[in-house]
């Protein structure tokens, strides 16, 4: 298992130890590395696929708003 090593403000390493008494703490720090690494993969996906629907109106073709009521039944 790897070591990590971080500097961190001394009322959230308080807040943390006071929360955490009796847990395993380097449990707890990595579960929050894995949700922190899920969300960062979850927002670029997201934005992924922002940038990809952008890319497709470009090319799509432009239709009036007479032409899109008149294609509807």
């Amino acid at each position: 298992m790897a070591t990590v090593n971080f500097s961190v403000p001394e009322d959230i390493k308080n807040a943390f130890n006071t929360t955490f008494k009796g847990v395993n703490k380097s449990a707890v720090i990595a579960d929050l590395m894995r949700e922190a690494v899920e969300r960062a993969r979850s927002q670029q996906r997201s934005k992924d696929a922002y940038e990809r629907i952008l890319e497709r109106r470009q090319h799509a073709p432009h239709l009036t708003r007479a032409a899109r009521e008149a294609g509807r039944p």
